[in-house]
């Protein structure tokens, strides 16, 4: 299990943009964790307020930066020793039912692909066991030193 703290020590996201908030699992090819998603979110005063629902793009963002914390975690790289993860391409999505205020996003990623720099993972999230949005993520590190 990683908590907050050390996600953070992974990537460089920051409130608002840290989607994670606990891995729960964590393997060399795959992931597991959540995001608690809250009414006070940012987003939710634009989107929708009378009927608050979590953008897709933030539910794939959320999967994403899971990729990263496997991807980063496995090799030793994090964003102290000038490593960051970006996302460089999403197939695949499919986003299957709304996530709103309350809910709790599961999120599972698993490795496919690597080559040096790059990886491909598919990336499934739910609430409650239900199946909310699936991606085929390809996330690409790059040391900035």
């Amino acid at each position: 299990m990683m908590t907050i703290c050390e996600i953070q020590s992974l990537l460089l996201h920051r409130f608002p943009m840290l989607l994670v908030d606990r891995v729960t699992h964590l393997e060399s090819n795959r992931a597991m964790g959540y995001k608690n998603v809250t009414v006070n979110e940012p987003f939710f005063a634009g989107h929708f307020p009378e009927n608050p629902i979590m953008p897709g793009v933030l539910i794939l963002e959320a999967m994403t930066q899971l990729c990263g914390v496997l991807s980063l975690n496995t090799e030793g790289r994090c964003q102290s020793k000038g490593y960051l993860s970006y996302i460089t391409g999403a197939d695949e999505v499919r986003f299957r039912q709304p996530v709103i205020p309350g809910d709790r996003l599961d999120m599972e990623v698993v490795l496919l692909a690597h080559r040096q720099f790059i990886r491909k993972f598919v990336c499934k999230a739910s609430v409650e066991g239900v199946l909310v949005a699936e991606a085929t993520v390809t996330v690409a590190e790059k040391n900035s030193n």
